[in-house]
């Protein structure tokens, strides 16, 4: 594959009642593609600190498939994000990682949710449950996500801008949260209201 065609474009929607927009897409005739599943996320750093601060996302996921992810030069104009990503499926979870920190990358952080899938024409519509929030992202070019945006009756939810990480230090930060790891153990029996902190 080019480089011209390992672009994400997508938009992120928070959707706290994910029941709303599962509705709509069964409306829509949108295609279930892959069913509820649990995602574990393994975020790298190299000695010198410097991925996470020149923009660089390193990641290694176990959802039904192990998945290596390198993402870069990333943008955001009206609520939809862009940028550069390479992922290659590989064989074995743990091997991946020792590869990796064998090679001088450290876990900085394991970030966790279910996601359920769905396309809609040449837009992947996904719903995810993270430990703070719900949320909706839609991927495809910006003129299809703008149409589905309107299409799902979406319009009116809050277009979010950093990705869940980013999201998670800040409300560590907001919040005065100590934890290294966006799991749902870390935030069992905390009453997060992100939708009071939105606003």
């Amino acid at each position: 594959m080019s480089q011209t065609h390992m672009q994400e474009v997508e938009i992120k929607l928070y959707t706290p009642d994910l029941d709303l927009p599962r509705r709509a897409l069964e409306t829509a005739g949108a295609l279930l593609k892959s069913p509820r599943v649990f995602e574990r996320n393994l975020r790298y750093e190299n000695a010198a600190g410097t991925l996470t601060a020149g923009g660089i996302v390193l990641r290694l996921r176990q959802d039904e498939k192990a998945k290596l992810t390198y993402k870069s030069g990333a943008s955001s104009q009206d609520g939809i994000f862009r940028r550069f990503e390479a992922e290659v499926v590989v064989s074995d979870f743990d091997t991946m990682d020792l590869i990796l920190q064998r090679l001088g990358y450290e876990v900085a952080l394991i970030y966790e949710k279910y996601r359920t899938t769905y396309a809609l024409g040449d837009a992947e519509i996904v719903l995810d449950e993270l430990p703070y929030g719900n949320f909706t992202e839609i991927e495809a070019d910006a003129e299809t996500i703008e149409r589905v945006v309107s299409d799902l009756g979406l319009s009116r939810f809050r277009r979010m801008t950093g990705s869940y990480t980013e999201i998670f230090a800040e409300l560590k930060l907001q919040l005065g949260l100590t934890m290294r790891d966006l799991s749902f153990e870390a935030f069992a029996g905390l009453d997060v209201n992100l939708g009071h902190w939105l606003d």
